[in-house]
């Protein structure tokens, strides 16, 4: 241990300064662990439902609906309710609502430029999703449900009847 004196003549235990530094560091070591696996895990679409059982990700929905998030990448599973028109302007998407376990709604907007087009969606059927959830009042978007051709976020996608379309 090293004793120095500062300029007002206390005497101060250099060890003691390093106790701090070394939690801080242990405790940012641990965070950033973390912080990775979660990532590879939640956020990895190539894992079966992206590491969260129905229940949680129903929760995660509800709670981003409740507190207006948006830029959140989600999976889900519900049951379609209503199959929409495609909107064919500009990027073309197939639309449809899914009703999640817990009552809420979400309209999945599946990008048919780049993914192939369900064919065979119907009311009541079961599907689930990974993708961006976006906040709106009737329940919220699910987006980026396909691959990213330019690799800047990971890929989504939609799965019908064991069928996945990316």
């Amino acid at each position: 241990m090293v004793v120095r004196e500062n300029n007002g003549g206390k005497k101060i235990n250099k060890s003691r300064l390093k106790s701090p530094f070394i939690v801080s560091a242990v405790l940012l070591a641990g965070l950033l662990t973390f912080y990775v696996h979660r990532l590879s895990t939640v956020n990895n679409p190539r894992n079966s439902f992206a590491g969260q059982s129905v229940a949680k990700s129903d929760a995660i929905l509800a709670r981003a609906f409740a507190n207006r998030l948006s830029n959140l990448r989600v999976a889900g599973q519900g049951v379609v309710t209503d199959v929409l028109p495609d909107d064919n302007s500009g990027i073309r998407h197939q639309r449809f609502i899914v009703r999640l376990g817990t009552g809420q709604t979400v309209l999945i907007e599946h990008n048919i430029d780049i993914a192939a087009k369900i064919r065979a969606i119907r009311e009541g059927d079961t599907v689930r999703f990974f993708g961006e959830y976006e906040w709106n009042d009737k329940g919220g978007v699910i987006h980026y449900t396909h691959r990213d051709p330019k690799a800047r976020h990971p890929g989504g996608w939609v799965e019908i009847a064991g069928k996945r379309y990316e």
